[in-house]
């Protein structure tokens, strides 16, 4: 297999139909269900998923002495009530048989706006600058069945052979993937037995190596609610002798970390990190240094107001040691506050001590925590004994337990390398993710003996769910060649 070959045909199926799809696409708000509830009426869900189906039928081709995903079954799986997906089946080529098969997943629905973009910047406004398609979603992961595809198809451009590849591409997976079971039921007489699954949703520590996701942490979050009066009341009158909401809510919150460390205080959120994942981390933190940190976007004195320079010291992280740094973020518990309710804008915060404070919790667990008993654990260590016996509720809205990957053969972990030498001249590294996605566990269930390949593009300051999101252009080219290379000789 000529994997320069390769690019030169998958450099130019991304440059003249792939990035154009993928600028419309950006421009499509097409939110999952759990910040867009009305999907169906706005029908966002159903134009994205319409037009990468479109896009996805018409690289089929019979004709000519080398028929490309020939005989390729696509369609739009649509369950009563659920959103929709598309489902591909491609046959194997040249000596494999149907005994070995490729599932790749993606996604097409997208995280919120949120703010804070750059001026020409935006989340439905595609921008293509310095190499980077900005906007939302495309690297999260939109991009994944197009690359995924013309990989495929670059290899039967060549006639070079593949075993039978599968692919379910979702649109619920940002808000917890409640619907993929169901579609895994509804598909499962047809998938057989899963050899190996490529997963194009996750991230890479820079952009000059491939990187294989080995553990993703579970969440558990929901809302914690504080109240201590009917209605507000003069603080002049009452403070002093009415304890304050928002104080009860912080006394509360220092029941579940220390607050000058982070540290998560009880032990039914922590979990033993293995020590081939820590010698992993090692390894990450010696490629990557400083930039495990300083990628993300701190104050610092070039941003003081015009006469606090001289007082003005730059954020600095929880541990500047890069080990600690990703072990922090991948296998241990953290603790978020991510939203707050029942306090009045700043033009409109009177002198009144307020009935309550509502706040909106976030916590990750260890990839190895289950997020059950979590959930519980954290419901009644914030409900028992409430300060001064106000009334505290915490409603759990959200409870998803992590993914540890299998152990990876010595046979598929050393092609890993190799062809990452070959497309970066670095070699593959290894790193958990401290983000959470929940179909790697359902995955995980349904294909117990299968091997999985969990890759993506999110690397420095690509800022997934944030503002500026971006997509690098050229490692996203880079990685769909190495991807074929992977489905091409997995099985050798």
């Amino acid at each position: 297999m000529k994997l320069n070959d390769l690019q030169v045909l998958i450099d130019r199926q991304w440059d003249e139909s792939i990035l154009p799809e993928l600028v419309n696409y950006v421009k499509i708000p097409a939110k999952s269900p759990a910040f867009d509830p009305a999907w169906d009426v706005h029908g966002h869900l159903k134009s994205v998923v319409d037009m990468a189906y479109g896009w996805a039928k018409a690289q089929a081709s019979q004709a000519g002495e080398t028929p490309v995903l020939a005989g390729m079954k696509l369609e739009i799986v649509n369950l009563d009530g659920k959103t929709p997906c598309i489902f591909f089946d491609i046959p194997p080529t040249g000596h494999y048989g149907a005994d070995r098969t490729v599932l790749f997943y993606g996604h097409l629905d997208k995280q919120p706006e949120m703010t804070g973009w750059r001026e020409h910047l935006g989340p439905w406004k595609p921008v293509i600058e310095h190499g980077r398609l900005y906007g939302r979603g495309s690297a999260d992961d939109g991009y994944a069945i197009y690359a995924a595809l013309a990989a495929l198809a670059s290899l039967d451009r060549q006639a070079i052979a593949r075993p039978r590849c599968l692919g379910i591409i979702e649109t619920c997976e940002e808000s917890g993937s409640p619907d993929l079971p169901f579609y895994l039921d509804y598909l499962k007489t047809r998938l057989g037995d899963v050899s190996l699954v490529i997963g194009l949703d996750s991230g890479c520590g820079n952009y000059e190596q491939l990187w294989i996701t080995t553990s993703l942490r579970g969440l558990v979050g929901g809302v914690l609610s504080v109240e201590i009066l009917e209605e507000g009341v003069h603080s002049g009158s009452a403070s002093g002798i009415v304890p304050s909401s928002f104080r009860i809510a912080r006394k509360l919150l220092n029941r579940l970390d220390d607050v000058d460390s982070g540290r998560v205080l009880a032990e039914v959120f922590h979990a033993p990190i293995p020590q081939s994942r820590v010698e992993q981390a090692r390894q990450a933190g010696a490629i990557l240094g400083d930039m495990i940190w300083k990628q993300f976007p701190w104050v610092s004195c070039s941003h003081a107001p015009a006469g606090h320079e001289q007082a003005c010291l730059s954020a600095q992280p929880t541990s500047t040691d890069p080990l600690e740094a990703i072990l922090n973020r991948t296998w241990r518990p953290a603790l978020s506050v991510t939203g707050a309710a029942s306090l009045p804008s700043l033009d409109m915060a009177g002198n009144v001590l307020r009935p309550k404070t509502v706040l909106k919790l976030s916590m990750r667990i260890p990839p190895t925590v289950d997020a059950d008993q979590a959930s519980r654990a954290l419901k009644e260590m914030l409900e028992r004994d409430a300060p001064y016996q106000a009334r505290v509720r915490f409603e759990a809205d959200w409870a998803a337990s992590g993914w540890h990957a299998p152990p990876m053969p010595s046979r598929l972990s050393s092609l890993l390398d190799d062809l990452s030498m070959k497309t970066f001249s670095k070699p593959a590294a290894y790193m958990g993710e401290g983000g959470t996605i929940p179909f790697m566990n359902m995955l995980g269930r349904y294909f117990p003996d299968a091997q999985f390949l969990i890759t993506g593009v999110l690397g420095p300051h690509s800022n997934a769910h944030g503002p500026n999101e971006f997509l690098d252009i050229a490692y996203a080219k880079s990685l769909t060649r190495l991807v074929a290379g992977v489905v091409a000789q997995v099985h050798d």
